[in-house]
């Protein structure tokens, strides 16, 4: 009976036995997924970086991208392998969740083949080949933390390799110098607003600020058939600006309820 036990433990799950690697520790910002194992840990290293702000691309020999964030700071990489049970866009959804409810704001948001390939992920940015999967089970998300912690930049990688293998990779960049304004991407603003339901902006609680009217107003327009509700102390005179960037005033309405900033609930 106890050779039976020992063959049925053997057969189980590598994960079962698996252990981080030497070294290795949790980012303190996001909390780890059960039983998910270390993989792969950078420690703190100053070093000059550069994360995508869009689909990224290889042309001529170059990686291209539509923009970019680049510094210079510490950085500091974690690479989890998942349990079987779970899925590389269920750790990936709740790494998101628990950076927003810290604050954080989302930069740039996109996922599968809107990607671009994820071997430029895997090779290029984060220079870890497991990373390397199928262009439809990969998601990317860049999210700046909140003040006064806003010179810190939070990098997520989800991913699942063709063997079914499953991987998260965080990374965390704090840099050196401010980072001066960093806005996101209006096709962003869009899917955080349709995957949450909501878009939260605090900081914009005075008259429309022209960058975020155009922003605002493009993500809207992205997809015609949607309806929110503006909330927040400006919440008409940002409805008439909108409407005035060409957004149907139809699709607009304002809510009475109290927030901070401006505050946008998506109807349907």
């Amino acid at each position: 009976m106890r050779l039976l036990s020992l063959l049925g433990l053997c057969c189980a799950s590598p994960l079962l036995f698996a252990t981080d690697v030497t070294g290795s520790q949790d980012l303190a910002l996001v909390p780890r997924m059960p039983d998910a194992q270390i993989v792969d840990y950078r420690p703190v290293a100053e070093m000059e970086r550069t994360y995508p702000l869009g689909s990224i691309r290889r042309i001529s020999g170059q990686l291209r991208f539509d923009g970019q964030v680049t510094a210079r700071g510490q950085t500091t990489a974690v690479t989890y392998e998942l349990p079987p049970e779970h899925s590389s866009a269920q750790a990936f959804t709740s790494a998101r969740e628990a950076l927003q409810k810290q604050g954080a704001q989302l930069l740039f948001w996109c996922q599968a083949r809107d990607c671009g390939a994820s071997s430029l992920w895997a090779n290029d940015v984060f220079g870890n080949a497991k990373l390397y999967g199928a262009d439809e089970q990969q998601a990317y998300l860049l999210l700046r933390l909140a003040a006064p912690q806003d010179n810190t930049l939070v990098a997520l990688y989800g991913i699942t390799r063709g063997n079914r293998r499953a991987y998260l990779h965080v990374e965390q960049f704090d840099a050196s110098a401010p980072l001066g304004e960093l806005l996101p991407t209006s096709a962003t603003l869009l899917r955080q607003l349709k995957s949450t339901g909501e878009l939260d902006l605090p900081a914009l609680g005075g008259e429309p600020q022209p960058a975020w009217l155009t922003l605002l107003s493009r993500a809207l327009n992205l997809d015609t058939t949607s309806r929110v509700s503006l909330s927040g102390r400006q919440a008409e005179a940002w409805r008439q600006a909108l409407i005035g960037q060409g957004v149907r005033a139809a699709r607009m309405e304002v809510a009475s309820k109290e927030t901070r900033g401006l505050h946008i609930d998506l109807l349907r």
